[in-house]
């Protein structure tokens, strides 16, 4: 300003300085505000035009969301009540701009901060979950690495719940007196369960994944695959499925396997189709968790209170030691990945059925949705969706059912060579070979199969026996010999991984010896995960 007097600069320094407030008044304008009702909480999305500063607390039935430099754009309106979210208000303090939302006061809440991404731009996104929800957060947090899902998306339906007839997977579950009832018995050693595989459509929402060069967004490919999966599975004999997501929504990555868990499935199977810069690679492929994120895996469980007090395989880690802990939590981890590898390497085999595969082995990554520690777990690449080619195959229809067949046909006859104890498929095997076998994969130093023990068999086909003439029957009565499957036998088990012939001896209060002579068809000292054994009457 060379040139003006030194008093009109300084006003002019004091004119720039008080107009800088305004000037950033709206930074950061709310654009508009969505909501969604999911199966497990309601989200709330607020569209923002650029990095927002934020604050959040909840007062009772009020979760009140500070937002500094800010105001509402002029075309804003409030959305209406949807799940969890009764309401948002709004209140302009100055340049500080003040949403409240109606909630339950036992509600909980997170909030984070969403980058912009294809066609959205900043977000704030707060997640309400139901009491005894997730634990609130009352200042911003780091994004995850995740979306909110298509502003017009369906709300995801909740999963479909499996009810199987034993209380827990494979399980039967014991009783304060450590009676088991006949209805489990049957479910375990006759084949009353099926098999529950959990089938996961890749990306969704506004996540596309990957894009064909004809315009194929890979979201659209991997539903209407997991969908002919699950119907083709909900077909067949002794077998169940389970869809992460039937519309176009996003799932974050964990969230995936936790529906799996929840629903004691089985088997995981995640739907994607591969992309290359360059156009001419092709063929499908199966893959299945490193070892790398196996050990990244259990070093997270064993680190997360929460994770601990989950169950690993029947098996709570939350009373256990450190060391014990990580012991069982390496033992499941053992199992689930020597059964992704079994039921990969018979899904890649039929994959090859439609054409060549892109490598002729099963291959191996850190994928998220493969970590569940206690669920066996593939994820199949249909095929590339960037070779022009095999992006026309992915979006026949024709084709689709070619490629759920296959995988289907994979998974079934991973089940009929490993039969899970209980299950439909168990229950055939038994009736081929004339005898009850439950089993567990094999490894190359174990090709023994698991057997019932003899004394399980027959307390359960005794209990079978009476209950057809008079309803529910116990497998052992503790008051009535009369009422009792075989005197000899109160109670039957199913052994779980890192359990020993002492550890079960010890839970019913038998000695080693007497859990051995009710168990002679076992002869070894060595319990395997899968077992099924009867505890002795004293």
């Amino acid at each position: 300003m060379r040139g003006y007097p030194a008093n009109f600069r300084q006003f002019s320094c004091f004119v720039a300085l008080a107009m800088a407030p305004l000037c950033a008044v709206h930074a950061a304008d709310v654009k508009s505000a969505r909501v969604w009702a999911g199966p497990e909480y309601t989200r709330l999305v607020l569209d923002v035009s650029g990095p927002v500063d934020y604050k959040t607390r909840q007062d009772g039935d009020q979760l009140v969301i500070d937002l500094g430099r800010s105001g509402l754009a002029d075309d804003y309106a409030a959305p209406k009540s949807q799940g969890l979210l009764k309401g948002l208000d709004s209140n302009q303090q100055g340049n500080r701009l003040q949403l409240v939302a109606k909630v339950d006061s036992s509600s909980h809440y997170k909030s984070f901060v969403l980058q912009p991404a294809a066609n959205y731009g900043y977000r704030l996104v707060v997640d309400v979950y139901p009491g005894n929800g997730v634990a609130a957060s009352s200042k911003a947090v780091p994004a995850p690495a995740q979306d909110d899902g298509d502003d017009d998306a369906a709300p995801p339906p909740a999963p479909v719940a499996i009810k199987t007839a034993a209380s827990g997977k494979n399980s039967l579950k014991s009783t304060q007196s450590g009676m088991a009832s006949t209805r489990q018995a049957a479910a375990l050693l006759n084949g009353e369960r099926k098999v529950v595989v959990a089938v996961d459509a890749g990306h969704g929402g506004q996540d596309p994944g990957a894009h064909g060069p004809g315009g194929t967004l890979e979201k659209n490919v991997t539903l209407a695959v997991a969908r002919e999966l699950a119907a083709q599975i909900n077909k067949q004999p002794g077998m169940k499925a389970v869809l992460t997501r039937d519309s176009d929504f996003f799932i974050p990555l964990k969230q995936r396997y936790d529906i799996a868990r929840r629903n004691n499935a089985d088997l995981f199977v995640s739907v994607h189709a591969d992309a290359f810069v360059n156009g001419d690679a092709k063929g499908s492929s199966v893959w299945v968790l490193s070892p790398r994120g196996k050990t990244s895996e259990a070093a997270r469980w064993l680190a997360d209170r929460e994770n601990r007090a989950d169950l690993i395989g029947g098996v709570s880690l939350d009373d256990k030691d450190d060391s014990l802990a990580a012991v069982l939590l390496d033992l499941q981890q053992g199992y689930a990945m020597q059964a992704s590898e079994a039921v990969a390497t018979n899904v890649l085999k039929a994959l090859g059925g439609l054409g060549p595969t892109h490598r002729g082995y099963v291959e191996r990554a850190n994928f998220v949705v493969l970590r569940s520690p206690d669920v066996p777990s593939i994820l199949v690449e249909t095929a590339f969706i960037s070779n022009p080619d095999e992006e026309r195959k992915l979006r026949d229809p024709s084709h689709q059912s070619h490629l759920a067949e296959a995988v289907m046909g994979g998974v079934r006859s991973y089940f009929e060579s490993t039969p899970p104890p209980g299950s439909w498929f168990a229950a055939q095997a038994s009736r081929r070979n004339g005898t009850v076998v439950a089993s567990v994969p094999k490894s190359d130093d174990d090709d023994a199969d698991h057997p019932v023990s003899t004394a399980a068999s027959k307390a359960v086909a005794q209990a079978m026996a009476g209950s057809a003439r008079s309803g529910e029957v116990k497998v052992a009565s503790a008051k009535n010999d009369g009422d009792r499957a075989d005197a000899n036998v109160r109670d039957l088990h199913r052994v779980t991984a890192g359990e020993s012939l002492r550890s079960i001896a010890r839970q019913y209060g038998v000695s080693i010896t007497a859990l051995k002579n009710a168990n002679r068809s076992i002869n070894t000292d060595a319990v395997h995960a899968g077992m099924v054994l009867a505890i002795p009457a004293g």
